[in-house]
């Protein structure tokens, strides 16, 4: 089954959304097969998108994990 997801974040600033965002690039490498989650940032946002081919508990399990790393990032500021 083919899914996608796109969760953003706003904060305060341009630097916090940055930094965010840089935090959660070393999760988005070395994926497994069928699965691409990117992240950017525009303006004060954190736009992630996550495409999956497989199943719908690895779908939520990634966006569990990238929450709890989201979240991590966060409680830095």
């Amino acid at each position: 089954m083919k899914m996608q997801a796109t969760i953003t974040c706003r904060y305060r600033n341009s630097k916090i959304a940055r930094a965010i965002a840089k935090a959660l690039g070393p999760d988005n490498r070395e994926l497994p097969s069928g699965l691409l989650v990117s992240t950017v940032v525009s303006g004060n946002k954190v736009i992630s998108s996550i495409k999956l081919e497989g199943r719908l508990e690895t779908l939520l399990a990634t966006i569990d994990d990238l929450l709890f790393c989201t979240l991590t990032g966060e409680s830095m500021f």
